[in-house]
């Protein structure tokens, strides 16, 4: 064991955030604390880290070992460049290498003892600076900027003009060159695109240390994690194993303990009416049983009830009105600012009912490219269609489709002025703004809160074809599954861009990847795409966490074949089509069988010998053909 919290209470006036919360992380134990935006999650990883003192309990670390830890936000100055600053963290291997450097020059002077003495000295010193991998702190340096996604030339810039996600870049590079024994990290990914947190996620797996990490990322935490700490209304429990194992026990116990709070309410609603009964007799021997279950009923340990999924936000996205087949269709588009060209020549089309995710590493323009459809910023070539009876719904991850200066309710009033005051009041009740909420300035929110009004003004909206920018920035995993889960019942058209590969995979049918300056189709989810790109002969796995990040396709390999793309939808829409008329032919022999089994039984028809055989003839057919249908079907659902 390497840490261990012991019995740690915690409240912030009236609201206690962690009750009597005690659980341990073993050496090389790989962790997460999960839980709801507010759930206490930062403030257990400040009360490890001696930032907030406990209430009541302690933490425990084993004698000698070191902890590091990355807070969700960073200040940084000194004037260090980006390089500079990843540097001090070597500075004991720095002063090592000036003393090897200095007793060299030593020994070409000495001789006798002088020189065995600096020779043992030398050989001691030099056997420690190997130990601790001096001789190539240059290029770990340079591998961990590179696997957390920062250029070459990125090097030599000054960390005082760095934007804040930058910092926290940095602040993440330092910790983990630092190596302790154990590290703590609050939402490591927030500021990463997908290569990064692919590497994050190998060296955090081949790290000789503990690790404990906050995060809402599922994706990466089924890939990092073995252990789950929840924390639930100021409860902490542990499960073993990564986030999957722990949503289906948690799915499990919620049930258990449901299904217990349930059945001891009943028993109190029944010792109740009995004691009412008892006491209406109104006789001596009555109302002493009926004070007896009161005493009984007092003494019973009153079961809390376990929160519900998905009992706070509620989305229900559905279109006024469906759209046209042909959805959008984008000939040579080709975006590019000065010193930058962002894509060229790109080509894709969008049908009805699709989810389409649009993926890259960050400054590729994805965010652009939605710009453009939505008329916020013009391409400099190519063009783009919408289909017939098109309704775009636009949710803006920068929320500039918000007013700073309105309040919650005059945002959704002004948008939508047929709506009444008690209809505009339960929409934002539905998404957690109640009584003088719904009066806060949209400047004043959170990042979450404004998150939850554009959410709530693209429900409202209504529209057909719904154009996303990383939907679930500031979400917690709660409200990330019942987007997910309003998506996927969506009768409309989806096109959304997002980093989080957990609700990509949960959500798109198609994954276009945005690198070297074009697309790549991937007809599939994150998985389909993630293996797919491990197959193709010019990938090569993930760098070790030391040499830097993955190289990107080359530009030939990357290239959008538009005309294979719509064969490729074509003969998808093909397939579905066949299955669908497969099945419905199916559905219509099957209960012709059923039919004439029946007619089988009646005695007007076993009666007559002509009919018989014609109906066991038709029988022995349309038997015949299910089994042909029954071979296609299946063939045509493994294909």
């Amino acid at each position: 064991m390497i840490l261990a919290c012991q019995n740690i209470t915690k409240a912030f006036g009236e609201h206690t955030v962690l009750k009597n919360a005690s659980f341990h992380i073993e050496e090389r134990e790989k962790a997460a604390v999960v839980g709801i935006n507010g759930a206490g999650k930062s403030t257990l990883l400040k009360i490890i880290m001696q930032e907030l003192p406990a209430d009541e309990g302690h933490t425990v670390i084993s004698r000698g070992k070191t902890i590091g830890y990355l807070a969700q936000h960073q200040e940084m100055t000194g004037g260090n460049t980006i390089f500079d600053e990843l540097l001090t963290v070597k500075q004991e291997i720095l002063n090592m290498e000036t003393q090897l450097r200095g007793l060299e020059q030593s020994m070409k002077h000495a001789k006798g003892e002088q020189l065995s003495a600096l020779m043992d000295s030398y050989s001691r010193l030099s056997h420690d600076f190997e130990r601790q991998n001096g001789y190539a702190w240059k290029s770990e340096i340079t591998g961990v900027l590179k696997g957390l996604g920062f250029e070459e030339s990125d090097f030599t810039k000054k960390t005082d003009a760095l934007s804040g996600g930058q910092k926290t870049r940095v602040s993440l590079g330092k910790l983990l060159l630092s190596r302790p024994d154990i590290i703590l990290l609050d939402e490591p990914t927030n500021h990463l695109d997908m290569n990064s947190i692919t590497w994050l996620e190998t060296f955090l797996l081949n790290y000789q240390g503990a690790v404990m990490i906050v995060s809402h990322d599922r994706y990466f935490l089924n890939r990092v994690v073995t252990k789950i700490i929840e924390i639930d209304q100021g409860n902490v429990t542990a499960f073993s194993g990564n986030y999957s194992d722990y949503a289906q026990k948690k799915a499990q116990l919620r049930n258990a303990q449901l299904q217990a709070y349930l059945n001891q309410q009943r028993e109190i609603k029944h010792q109740e009416e009995v004691i009412t009964r008892l006491k209406s007799f109104n006789r001596e021997k009555s109302i002493r049983r009926a004070e007896s279950r009161e005493k009984m009923l007092e003494k019973m340990d009153v079961l809390e009830k376990p929160t519900e999924v998905r009992a706070d936000m509620r989305i229900e996205l559905e279109p006024r009105f469906p759209s046209g087949n042909d959805v959008l269709s984008v000939e040579h588009l080709s975006k590019a600012f000065p010193n930058q060209t962002l894509f060229t020549d790109l080509n894709f089309e969008i049908k009805r009912g699709e989810r389409v995710a649009l993926i890259g590493s960050n400054g590729t323009g994805k965010t652009t490219i939605l710009k453009i459809l939505n008329g916020v910023l013009s391409a400099d070539r190519g063009e783009f269609r919408l289909g017939a009876r098109v309704r775009i719904g636009y949710y803006d991850q920068e929320h500039h489709v918000l007013h700073m200066e309105k309040t919650v309710f005059e945002e959704i009033s002004d948008a939508y002025p047929a709506l009444t005051n008690t209809r505009i009041r339960n929409v934002l009740a539905a998404f957690l703004f109640t009584n003088d909420d719904v009066f806060k300035r949209i400047g004043d929110l959170s990042g979450g809160e404004r998150g939850r009004v554009s959410l709530a003004k693209l429900m409202l909206s209504e529209a057909n074809f719904l154009i996303l920018d990383e939907p679930t920035n500031h979400l917690d995993i709660v409200s990330k599954e019942i987007l997910e889960h309003a998506l996927n019942l969506y009768t409309g058209t989806v096109l959304f861009v997002s980093h989080d590969r957990y609700f990509i995979n949960m959500t798109a049918t198609r994954i276009l990847d945005l690198a070297g300056q074009t697309l790549t189709n991937y007809i599939g989810n994150y998985d389909y795409y993630a293996e797919k790109k491990e197959t193709r002969s010019d990938f090569t796995s993930s760098p070790s966490p030391v040499s830097g990040s993955l190289p990107a396709p080359s530009e030939s390999d990357a290239k959008l074949d538009w005309k294979q793309q719509k064969e490729q939808q074509a003969q998808l829409r093909k397939k579905q089509n066949e299955l669908k008329r497969v099945e419905t032919r199916i559905e219509e022999l099957e209960n012709r069988d059923k039919e004439i089994d029946e007619l089988l039984t009646r005695e007007e028809i076993f009666t007559d010998v002509a009919e018989v055989t014609k109906l066991s003839a038709e029988k022995e057919t349309l038997q015949s053909e299910l089994e042909s249908l029954y071979e296609s079907w299946e063939s045509l659902s493994e294909s």
